[in-house]
């Protein structure tokens, strides 16, 4: 991979919560280890429960007793204190031999604006890109396949008012490349409508369908420097009004709750919870749990928007310990 004056390449992956981040991130590092790419992880997650941190932990990201995996949870990067956070992780991936590139994945609750701010004045790392991802079928139920973002958007700006649908819409105008998740869900007239919509919003972003992570890790291989003097005039329209909600304990009005419990899930009521009590205004929840008909294995709860899907992940430690 070309450097520009020897700086380490650095690709954001930011996007809007349940987008996809998570998985794409894992198909990208599965492929550097296939190919035997050197490549450093940061990884931020909004709550303290830090599963995304605990499933890309999994990846052997450690080379000679140096470290080359990072999380920082409970906040997002954008805050003061996450991106000190964010400045130490990086520090110690540079101890020894540097990573060929480093992936920096998001919280959900990540507005892209001060980390794009922080690496252009960067001399040691060379931001790349800013690969937002968006739920398109999110987008085809909440906002009429995207017709609707632009006037939600609209009445925000003549209320004086923020909240997720301008991170939504900021994700996607400061990104270099756009990529729509959960592409397989719909028709292609459905995506060109959605990609027609997302154009009015960022006019020379690229768009690219991920159905399922899948992107090719040549993609984010050699990419020109990110584009500042493109988003110049975009940071001084919106940098008043994100400082002056910054200052919000929960900005974007949205909060996070942990929820620990040893009890296992009951499978007919789990059925019930996920086809008929969902509620609309929770945007993400994630987690491990076990059920009671299946004692030994660890299961990861994933539900976005109006999505859920349940994964096998594992084996709990005390039923291996009790298998003979």
């Amino acid at each position: 991979m070309s450097t520009l004056n020897n700086k380490i390449p650095v690709v954001i992956l930011n996007g809007f919560l349940g987008s996809g981040k998570t998985t794409l991130l894992r198909n990208l590092i599965k492929q550097c280890k296939q190919s035997n790419f050197h490549v450093g992880v940061l990884v931020n997650e909004m709550s303290t429960l830090d599963i995304d941190g605990q499933l890309i932990a999994e990846s052997d990201l450690n080379e000679g007793g140096q470290s080359y995996f990072a999380s920082i949870s409970s906040g997002p990067l954008s805050s003061p204190q996450g991106l000190q956070q964010m400045i130490a992780a990086l520090g110690g991936m540079l101890t020894a031999k540097p990573p060929e590139l480093i992936l920096l994945e998001t919280s959900g609750s990540c507005h892209p604006m001060p980390l794009i701010e922080y690496f252009r004045d960067q001399s040691t790392f060379n931001l790349t890109g800013v690969f937002t991802l968006v739920d398109s079928f999110m987008l085809a139920q909440d906002f009429e396949f995207g017709d609707l973002i632009i006037p939600k958007l609209q009445e925000n700006l003549q209320a004086d008012h923020r909240d997720m649908v301008n991170l939504l819409v900021e994700q996607m105008m400061f990104c270099s490349h756009l990529l729509f998740s959960k592409a397989d869900r719909l028709d292609q007239g459905a995506i060109e409508r959605i990609a027609e919509n997302a154009h009015k919003l960022n006019p020379f972003v690229d768009i690219t369908s991920v159905p399922w992570g899948r992107l090719d890790l040549d993609e984010i291989k050699g990419l020109p420097p990110y584009d500042f003097h493109r988003v110049a005039q975009l940071i001084e329209e919106i940098k008043p009004g994100y400082q002056a909600q910054s200052v919000d304990q929960a900005p974007y009005a949205i909060t996070s709750k942990v929820i620990i419990d040893d009890r296992p899930f009951h499978p007919q009521r789990l059925w019930e919870t996920c086809n008929q009590h969902l509620g609309e205004k929770i945007y993400r929840s994630k987690g491990f749990f076990w059920l009671a008909s299946r004692d030994k294995v660890s299961l990861l709860w994933n539900q976005a928007a109006g999505s859920i899907s349940l994964e096998l992940v594992g084996s709990w430690r005390t039923g291996i310990l009790e298998d003979p």
